[in-house]
C-alpha cells in the first residue's frame, strides 16, 4: 500500500513537471499612449495595465514618457507586489528630435522565464525619430533559445521611410550577434493614410519574403471608432522563428472584452490595443497528442501501480 501511495504521489509530480515544462512564451507590444507619472499615479489605471502586462513574459512598451524613470519604478512596484514572477525593465534613453516629445523603449520582462543577453542603441538619426532600441533574450521555455527583439514606435509621417529602414537594423544586429531570429514590433503606423498599399514596393520587409507579418493588414489595433487600421505589428525573419510561433497565437488583444472595461476606461490607458504572440514550448511533450499524453500517462501510473 505504501508503495501505491509513493508511485501515487509520484505520478503526480511528473504530471506538474510535464504541465510546467510545457510553459509556452508570450510577447506582448503596447502603445501605452505617453506613459509618464501622472498616468502612473491613477490607481485605477494601474490595475488595468498590471492585469495586461502580467499575461505577458516580454512586454515592449511605447511612447513611454519618463525622463527620471520613476514611472516604470512605480509600475515594476505594482508588478512585484503582489504577482508569482518577479519584473525588471530595461529601457532606453529618452529619444526623440523635439524636447516636448522625447519617448522611452522599455522591456518589461519575467526574471523566471527570460533573461536579457544583450541590448544595442541603434544610431542614425537620418532613418529614425526614434531609433530601436534593440535586446537580445534568451528562455529556456521557448523554442527558440536566443532571440533579438527589434521594437519601432514610428514617427507617423515617416512610417514608410522608417519601417523600411528595420531592414539596416537588421543586418547590423543579425550580423553584431551572429543571430538571425530577430522580431520587429510595436506601433510602425502600418496601415490607412501613412501605408498604402502601394507603399509596400518600397519597403523590404514586405518585400522580402524571408519576413512574415504575423499581424493581418485587416487587423483593427486602434481603439476608437473613428479608425480601423493595423498600425501595429509583429513581424519575424525566417522559417526557424516562424516554426517556433505557434499557429494562429499572433493577434490584437482585446483587453476591454478581457477585463470588462468600458471603452472610455480603455481609452484612457491607451488608444491603441496591445498585441502579441506565442512563442512554442521547449518542452519535449508539446509534440504529443493528447491521445498519446494520456496513454503515457496511463502506461507509467499501470507500472506505479505494480510495485
Amino acid at each position: 500500500m505504501r508503495w501505491r501511495s509513493s508511485g501515487l504521489s509520484l505520478f503526480l509530480l511528473l504530471s506538474i513537471f510535464v504541465l510546467k515544462s510545457a510553459t509556452e512564451l508570450r510577447i506582448c507590444a503596447y502603445n501605452v499612449q505617453k506613459f509618464d507619472s501622472a498616468k502612473a499615479s491613477n490607481e485605477r489605471l494601474m490595475h488595468y495595465l498590471k492585469l495586461v502586462l502580467t499575461r505577458c513574459d516580454i512586454s515592449l512598451l511605447q511612447h513611454v514618457v519618463d525622463p527620471n524613470g520613476q514611472a516604470i519604478e512605480k509600475l515594476l512596484s505594482v508588478l512585484n507586489r503582489y504577482e508569482e514572477y518577479d519584473y525588471k525593465a530595461v529601457a532606453s534613453e529618452s529619444l526623440g528630435n523635439s524636447p516636448d516629445d522625447m519617448q522611452k523603449y522599455v522591456f518589461i520582462y519575467r526574471m523566471q522565464t527570460v533573461n536579457v543577453t544583450g541590448q544595442y542603441q541603434y544610431r542614425s538619426k537620418q532613418s529614425f525619430v526614434r531609433e530601436p532600441f534593440v535586446v537580445r533574450f534568451q528562455s529556456k521555455n521557448a523554442s527558440i533559445d536566443e532571440f533579438i527583439l527589434v521594437p519601432l514606435h514610428s514617427e507617423p509621417s515617416k512610417a514608410v521611410q522608417e519601417i523600411n529602414k528595420l531592414y539596416d537594423v537588421f543586418v547590423e544586429v543579425s550580423k553584431k550577434w551572429n543571430n538571425t531570429n530577430v522580431m520587429f514590433l510595436g506601433d510602425f503606423h502600418a496601415s490607412c493614410a501613412y501605408v498604402k498599399q502601394s507603399d509596400r514596393k518600397n519597403i523590404r520587409l514586405f518585400m522580402k519574403s524571408e519576413f512574415s507579418w504575423l499581424i493581418r493588414n485587416r487587423e483593427d489595433t486602434t481603439v476608437t471608432d473613428a479608425t480601423s487600421c493595423a498600425y501595429d505589428r509583429i513581424v519575424v525573419h525566417g522559417q526557424p522563428f516562424l516554426r517556433a510561433i505557434k499557429p494562429f497565437s499572433a493577434k490584437v488583444f482585446d483587453l476591454g472584452a478581457e477585463f470588462k472595461m468600458s471603452r472610455s476606461q480603455v481609452v484612457q490607458l491607451s488608444d491603441h490595443y496591445p498585441v502579441e504572440v506565442v512563442l512554442k514550448s521547449s518542452a519535449l511533450f508539446l509534440q504529443a497528442t493528447p491521445l498519446s499524453l494520456i496513454s503515457a500517462s496511463v502506461i507509467v501510473w499501470s507500472f506505479l501501480s505494480a510495485l
